[in-house]
């Protein structure tokens, strides 16, 4: 599995805004990008679950080769059906996406980019069973299904607390939307804009700033 961009931008986004001594979950972990991006910051325990057993063991490998191994665990299995050995202070997720777009013919990467295999409404029961009442979650999802979520969220007793949408160049529309929901019902949702380069393709500032921790070249 590719390291994205976007998936970068969650990771970073959410590092900071953690408890530090928390409890997070990685829902579909890949290869464990975010949870290593997590630990990097924080000193919250995170553990991850991934679905495609070959994702499952290059995760395994590399959260057991950093200085924050201590502090992460991973799962094989299916979300929908696993039981955790706790709830957690946060969930984070980048889920599968794109169901209505051209699928790939490489089925490890539908599993991985395609909701065939777990649906927003599943994904949804699962984030509300495993997170504390007083817990939080994070969701990168493609721009365009933002809105959908966000009435399953709502449905479940989330308010959304932030939102940033991303954008490629100040020329482009938003294409993905990172999403911050808790268990409160406050009515203000600040909105906030992420525009990776400018016009000349060069990385914005606000980019590196958020991004620095993590790049070896910004």
């Amino acid at each position: 599995m590719k390291v994205c961009t976007d998936a970068c931008i969650l990771g970073a986004w959410f590092s900071a805004k953690i408890p530090q001594y928390a409890t997070v979950l990685d829902i579909g972990s890949g290869t464990g990008l975010q949870m290593m991006m997590l630990a990097q910051r924080s000193q919250a325990e995170i553990h991850g679950i991934e679905i495609d057993l070959a994702a499952f063991r290059q995760l395994k490998e590399n959260v057991s080769q950093n200085e924050w191994k201590e502090r992460l665990r991973a799962f094989p299995g299916d979300v929908r059906s696993f039981h955790f050995p706790l709830q957690y202070d946060f969930i984070i997720t980048n889920p599968p996406f794109f169901d209505n777009d051209l699928q790939s013919t490489d089925d490890r990467e539908q599993v991985a980019k395609h909701s065939k295999h777990l649906s927003l409404e599943e994904l949804m029961e699962a984030i509300a069973a495993n997170l504390q009442p007083h817990g939080a979650f994070g969701i990168l999802l493609p721009f365009h299904r933002w809105e959908h979520f966000n009435k399953l969220a709502v449905r479940s007793g989330f308010s959304l607390i932030e939102k940033l949408d991303v954008k490629q160049t100040p020329k482009h529309p938003p294409f993905r939307a990172i999403l911050h929901y808790a268990r409160n019902h406050d009515e203000f949702a600040p909105s906030f804009e992420l525009i990776i380069k400018n016009e000349n393709n060069g990385y914005t500032p606000e980019f590196v700033e958020l991004l620095r921790d993590y790049y070896l070249y910004l």
